[in-house]
């Protein structure tokens, strides 16, 4: 517990204390963070990460995260690899909502009939500009959503740093300041993971514990029904560690659903998930402040062309996104996720990984 607490404050003193060298890039360039046997690189075309390499238990070096051979693959991409979604995340239900007695209508790319991780082009597929960038640090990278984007309302200043941290670790800090209207706000980070390494195969053998007692269910177009329902005597009961194909059959279309986590207060980040796959080694722990977290086993996944020759099929990659409660914007019920002027949006994610 005092461990987690120090890293969190060490996260944000050290994302916010130096290394500043500003470098209005607006071309595509790809930036890697390393140390030692760890690195990860990362595009600023959509805050993309492309690769995250690390050792199994034997100290075999395998990249565990789904993607393309180059950046040009990530302008055509539907299935949002290892990029930064808002203004946003997940879905609004009939691709509207209303704010302060005004409606709000937004781009319907999912279905025709809701709205999907910010819409048509959303910060997925937008240049950000490097702010900041040191190789054994951290990269940081700014992008300013303007008022109407994608039908949302106000202009907003919106920052993500990747910090490379000791003993493999990587954080994640996400923030949106709201310039001049209320606004709703959600990023979220959708890397697809596969501990054995990104060309292994499926994920339904690798283990995993949520620390998540209740989900919000969905109806068939995977909008929330308003719902918050225990998650106890369910397929969705990972509060044990188990496989995630253990159930599969209980769920023939897989895991699409967002966790409400269990928040200790007395923490500044709690613990979200842990993600073991056991031919490797290799362990993944997820901390984050957020209050929800998405558990998405790849269901739509259709023989995509990746990296150095694989193909990706379905269940080939596990995305865990931590966020606030999808179409919160038409549910008063769910914490809100409006931001008015002045104030800022947080979504900090710390990766742990192990190998043994």
């Amino acid at each position: 517990m005092a461990k987690i607490s120090m890293l969190c404050c060490y996260l944000l003193v050290a994302l916010c204390s130096g290394y500043i060298s500003e470098a209005a890039e607006t071309e595509i360039g790809i930036y890697e963070l390393k140390k030692g046997d760890f690195s990860i690189k990362i595009t600023n075309y959509g805050a993309t990460v492309l690769s995250v390499t690390l050792p199994d238990k034997n100290g075999k070096l395998d990249d565990v995260i789904l993607g393309y051979e180059t950046v040009d693959g990530y302008k055509n991409d539907t299935t949002y690899f290892g990029a930064i979604v808002g203004r946003v995340a997940n879905r609004i239900g009939g691709a509207q909502f209303t704010l302060d007695g005004v409606q709000y209508k937004l781009h319907a790319n999912d279905h025709g009939k809701n709205t999907l991780h910010g819409g048509l082009k959303g910060y997925s597929r937008v240049i950000w500009t490097v702010h900041s960038y040191k190789e054994d640090s951290h990269l940081s990278l700014t992008y300013k959503s303007f008022d109407g984007e994608e039908g949302f309302p106000g202009d907003l200043a919106v920052t993500v740093t990747y910090m490379i941290m000791s003993t493999k670790q990587l954080g994640i800090k996400m923030e949106a300041k709201a310039l001049n209207k209320a606004t709703p706000v959600n990023l979220a980070s959708h890397s697809y993971w596969n501990l054995g390494g990104h060309n292994s195969g499926d994920i339904l053998s690798h283990e995993i514990q949520l620390f998540g007692s209740k989900i919000t269910p969905v109806d068939k177009n995977l909008i929330p029904t308003g719902e918050i329902k225990p998650v106890e005597g369910t397929p969705y009961d990972f509060l044990q560690p188990r496989t995630i194909g253990s159930k599969l059959s209980e769920l023939p279309e897989g895991y699409d659903i967002n966790y409400v986590l269990d928040i200790p207060t007395f923490e500044h980040l709690h613990r979200v998930a842990t993600v073991k796959e056991n031919k490797s080694g290799r362990k993944m722990e997820l901390w984050s402040n957020a209050l929800g977290v998405q558990f998405y086993t790849s269901n739509m996944l259709d023989n995509v062309k990746g990296k150095g020759g694989a193909v990706y099929s379905k269940y080939g990659g596990l995305c865990l996104e931590t966020q606030g409660f999808p179409d919160s914007v038409n549910h008063p019920n769910f914490p809100s996720q409006i931001v008015n002027p002045g104030q800022t949006h947080l979504n900090v994610m710390v990766y742990r990984f192990t190998a043994g």
